[in-house]
Formats: C-alpha cells, sequence, structure tokens
C-alpha cells in the first residue's frame, strides 16, 4: 500500500521559502501522478502541482512562478519548494499519489487515491 509523509512546513515572512518534503513509500509501479494540495481553515482542498512519470509538471494559477515541484526516484521524495511566499499561501499542504500518469495535469482532487497528513504552512505579513 502507498504511504505518503509529508514535512518540511512552518512559519515564514512574507517573501520567505519554504522546501516541503513528501516520503513515498509502498509503490514499485512504473507509472505514476503525484501532487501537492493545500487547504485552508473553511476553503476547498486546492490543487497547487503535479509531476508524472514522465517528469511532466503541472501548476495552479495562484503559484505559477513561485513554486516547483520535483521527484527523486532514488529517495522516493516529492518535493515542493515554495519561494515568494504570501500570506494567501498559509494553508495546510497534503501531497497526493495515484498509480497512473495519465490526467496528472489536471490536479483534481478526486483524481489521487493516496494522502499524506499533511504539514502546515504559515506565512504571516
Amino acid at each position: 500500500q502507498v504511504q505518503l509523509q509529508e514535512s518540511g512546513g512552518g512559519s515564514v515572512q512574507t517573501g520567505g521559502s519554504l522546501r516541503l518534503s513528501c516520503a513515498a513509500s509502498g509503490y514499485t509501479g512504473r507509472r505514476y501522478c503525484l501532487a501537492w494540495f493545500r487547504q485552508a481553515p473553511g476553503k476547498e482542498r486546492e490543487g497547487v502541482a503535479s509531476i508524472n512519470s514522465d517528469s511532466s509538471t503541472a501548476y495552479g494559477d495562484s503559484v505559477k512562478g513561485r513554486f516547483t515541484i520535483s521527484h527523486d526516484n532514488t529517495t522516493s521524495t516529492l518535493y515542493l519548494q515554495l519561494n515568494s511566499l504570501k500570506p494567501e499561501d498559509t494553508a495546510m499542504y497534503y501531497c497526493a499519489a495515484r498509480m497512473s500518469s495519465g490526467g496528472c495535469h489536471y490536479l483534481v482532487r478526486a483524481g489521487f487515491d493516496f494522502w499524506g497528513q499533511g504539514t502546515q504552512v504559515t506565512v504571516s505579513s
């Protein structure tokens, strides 16, 4: 069974940076879709970024140009580099995965089968 665990969240000021990590285990297949979502209190879970097994990436409009998703196959770790952080980036950040690669760029929550428990990012002004 695929298991995901996020880390790297914290509190930063506007304009700061963080790098989130998601350690993955339990998946041995070739094709996959990995993603980061975020959710603030009272809001829907929002797609942030995705990367598939072909290393194709996609980003939500609100984070384009500021965040970068990457995956290290050697360590089975998903990363999200968050730069130029804004208060509106404050949320619980979750990593997600599914064992196929098609449509990964859609960043649809229902398209992912496995989820981590989240790591909190707080950006203050």
